[in-house]
């Protein structure tokens, strides 16, 4: 996979860094796909790193579109409850096991489902 590996716990380079959307899509369909993956414990960690770091720069660009949003549009409220929950499973330690890495690979998915509402035209008021 090439781009850069996002291993930033503190969040300093989120927001300068573009996402690279597809390769992190592929790996998230690979990981949840797994049955018995028999994978060594440190080659679990290391995929769950670059899921964590996808998934705080995810989480980045949710706040900044959230924030963007008039304080009556909904999606901002939904984008919230998925944020408080991102940063409760990020705060979780990581371990070196596929349980863990498919943990981060369902946040990344659902970080940008959120995403994608967000950037989507508003419905229109009926």
């Amino acid at each position: 996979m090439s781009g850069t590996v996002l291993h930033d716990p503190q969040g300093l380079i989120e927001s300068e860094l573009p996402l690279h959307r597809a390769p992190y899509e592929a790996l998230v369909t690979a990981v949840l796909a797994w049955k018995d993956p028999h994978l060594q414990p440190r080659d679990y960690e290391q995929i769950a790193l670059q899921l964590t770091g996808h998934a705080r720069a995810v989480a980045a660009d949710v706040r900044r579109h959230a924030a963007a949003l008039p304080k009556n549009d909904g999606r901002g409220a939904l984008a919230e409850i998925v944020l408080r929950e991102a940063d409760r499973r990020l705060a979780a330690p990581l371990g070196g096991t596929a349980g863990c890495v498919q943990n981060r690979a369902r946040l990344v998915r659902a970080l940008y489902t959120r995403l994608d509402r967000l950037t989507e035209p508003a419905p229109a008021a009926t």
